[in-house]
């Protein structure tokens, strides 16, 4: 009974050396082609490695990198993240370093902030990190700054739209009042006529009260 277990231990440790083996071969390659500034064609690799073995740490954390080669951040954060979520990571400085970047890039500046942050912790030492967690800080500055502009430009906008359609209702009403009054003038004129046209009439109309004329 014993044997055949040891036996089966040694199948399984030779069936995932024999799968282990184009994985690494996959990354190698694909680093190779990296190297030749060749990020697509390296993309393609690393993903038939994680084809193979979809936890492999250096095939996850290099396609990344070939994602960010191609500025194709939002995926390339992706990568990262996934290897994150490990604590024990060896790597997570340089991991969260590049996640901060990617997100840098996608102008997630809250984000890229806190990527760097933990870097930090990990290697307090990382001058390039502690450089780029002082641009993240600064977008972030700028980005309110131009946010809060926008909000000042439209309250502006807004103000003077609003003084331009009271102008507008203001000039309409002035222009009613002066057909208003030019209606009434006329009707004054009009009525002023009709009595002088009036008084007239009755002056060249004969008197009843004269003395009728001898024969």
């Amino acid at each position: 009974m014993m044997r055949n277990i040891i036996i089966i231990m040694m199948l399984c440790i030779v069936g995932f050396s024999v799968m282990a083996q184009p994985t690494q071969k996959l990354i190698r390659e694909g680093n190779s082609l990296y190297n030749d500034g060749k990020f697509k064609e390296a993309e393609i690799d690393y993903r038939k490695a994680l084809h193979k073995s979809p936890d492999s740490p250096k095939a996850i954390y290099n396609l990344g990198n070939s994602l960010y080669k191609q500025q194709n951040y939002k995926e390339a954060a992706n990568s990262y993240l996934k290897l994150t979520e490990d604590p024990k990571n060896a790597g997570l400085s340089q991991v969260n370093h590049n996640l901060g970047n990617a997100l840098l890039q996608n102008q997630k500046y809250d984000e890229s902030i806190e990527a760097y942050k933990k870097a930090l912790r990990v290697n307090p030492k990382d001058e390039d990190t502690r450089y780029n967690l002082a641009y993240a800080l600064a977008k972030l500055q700028q980005q309110k700054n131009k946010n809060n502009q926008d909000k000042k430009n439209q309250k502006q906008q807004k103000q003077q739209q609003q003084q331009k359609q009271q102008q507008q209702q203001q000039k309409q009403n002035s222009k009613m009042s002066k057909q208003d009054a030019d209606r009434m003038l006329n009707a004054l004129n009009n009525d002023e006529k009709r009595t002088l046209n009036k008084i007239k009439k009755q002056q060249t109309q004969p008197s009843g009260n004269q003395p009728e004329k001898d024969w």
